[in-house]
């Protein structure tokens, strides 16, 4: 509960969708399985990525863009957000940009989990409660 965006009521979706945290060698494993990766068409020399894959436990991802939208405000995740919106444009910015921060959020909580602490955004110089 002391990621950003995170009560208790998202804390025990994410955690009950994502069980036992060691069965996941890295964060990109937890993103993977979230389902908040592109979709990958790879034959010979074509590369196509698509949208989201969804593969993966649809309440999990729910908890993540829920918690992503009380997240924005958060310091650690806001200005990447508006930077990223404001790259991508009017039209698929936002919701692009949420996803990125969701996929963020899953890093961060892979972290908390394995090494068992409290968030703490990079670089942070003080530790934030919650």
């Amino acid at each position: 509960m002391s990621a950003p965006g995170i009560g208790w009521v998202l804390a025990f979706t994410i955690a009950a969708e994502i069980g036992e945290i060691e069965r996941f060698s890295s964060p990109q494993k937890l993103i993977g399985y979230t389902g908040l990766c592109p979709r990958v068409n790879q034959s010979g020399d074509s590369d196509r990525r698509g949208p989201l894959s969804k593969h993966g436990p649809r309440y999990l991802r729910w908890a993540l863009i829920e918690a992503t939208m009380h997240a924005l405000g958060h310091p650690a995740y806001a200005e990447r957000y508006r930077r990223t919106k404001r790259r991508l444009g009017k039209q698929r910015g936002a919701k692009v940009a949420q996803i990125d921060i969701a996929r963020r959020l899953a890093h961060a909580i892979w972290h908390m989990l394995t090494r068992n602490r409290p968030f703490a955004p990079r670089g942070a110089t003080f530790r934030l409660t919650a």
